[in-house]
């Protein structure tokens, strides 16, 4: 997370197990570093804690941080179409958002079932409309998989 202290007043967090998610009881947590700490009600070993190593973790949508403009979440993106900047031809969807220490890249499923990526960057991405779920995008950005 961007935002590691949003878990120091949560009271309980969404984990995904082999089951689907599920809802944990946070009992206490602190920041070490940058990275929480978070124990949960009932896991009180090294040994229960393990079982939870390298899930997805989900917070409720009210302790979801507002986000500054033209910052989006990927949970936002994916599922939105894509299309060519100036001619409006549809690229395909966006399927994922790979995140890199430059930039993001925008994973993008083209509409003949290739996979394209193109960099999340001004120069490429020209529109997020969230609401019509489209992306605008200069296609010479786009480099095929």
């Amino acid at each position: 997370t961007d935002f590691p202290d949003r878990f120091l007043d949560m009271e309980e967090i969404h984990v995904l197990g082999p089951a689907g998610w599920e809802k944990f009881r946070i009992e206490s947590s602190r920041l070490v570093g940058d990275r929480p700490v978070i124990k949960f009600d009932g896991y009180d070993t090294r040994e229960d804690a393990a079982r939870l190593t390298n899930r997805d973790l989900a917070v409720p949508i009210d302790k979801v941080v507002e986000l500054p403009d033209d910052s989006y979440y990927i949970y936002d993106l994916v599922g939105c179409r894509v299309y060519e900047d100036g001619t409006d031809r549809p690229v395909g969807e966006l399927v994922d958002v790979k995140q890199y220490p430059a930039n993001d890249v925008y994973v993008i499923r083209t509409d003949d079932g290739k996979e394209a990526l193109v960099p999340a960057v001004r120069e490429f991405v020209k529109e997020v409309d969230l609401e019509q779920r489209r992306i605008i995008i200069v296609s010479a950005g786009m480099v095929s998989e």
